[in-house]
């Protein structure tokens, strides 16, 4: 609905199955419009994603978040399985300066 709370107190919670999972509920009226995405807002969460998408060791950013906590790195460099060319985008190239 693009509204955030707007500082009011949550008048209800509601909870999964065995109350390990649960949410606020506002009031709806009382809700004010989201706030407008900045630049610099856009760049700090490209930034926390790179961090979560990029290998350590071979430097690939892929198009989804990577086991990085449990393996340290993505699957291929971890146990040699292939990775789709079309899931990751490449490192950027070295660049040589003219001696």
């Amino acid at each position: 609905m693009g509204l955030r709370p707007g500082g009011h107190e949550p008048v209800a919670r509601i909870e999964c199955r065995g109350g390990k999972r649960w949410a606020w509920l506002y009031r709806i009226d009382l809700a004010k419009p989201k706030l407008p995405m900045t630049l610099a807002k856009e760049a700090a969460l490209d930034k926390a994603m790179a961090a979560r998408q990029t290998c350590g060791t071979c430097r690939r950013r892929y198009f989804h978040c990577l086991p990085l906590k449990t393996l340290g790195s993505c699957l291929e460099c971890y146990d040699g399985t292939p990775a789709d060319p079309a899931s990751y985008i490449a490192p950027p190239a070295k660049h040589l300066l003219a001696a």
